[in-house]
């Protein structure tokens, strides 16, 4: 899979993350996010759009730098 970041402020998260050392790669950096948010529902229907937009997913890493 590959993924493609074409907001100049997700990528902006993401190097502000690196650069703490917490994170090996943006591959760890997204991870982290993804098991910080709430798992979706396994009864939610499929042609739901996502209830959570990257910016916020990657809110509770802000408080870790």
């Amino acid at each position: 899979m590959t993924i493609l970041i074409t907001k100049p402020e997700v990528e902006a998260l993401i190097n502000q993350r690196l650069q703490t050392g917490r994170f090996k790669d943006a591959e760890d950096v997204v991870l982290q996010a993804l098991q910080s948010s709430p798992p979706t529902a396994a009864t939610a229907p499929q042609s739901e759009p996502p209830t959570k937009d990257i910016m916020e997913l990657f809110a509770p890493l802000r408080a870790l730098i």
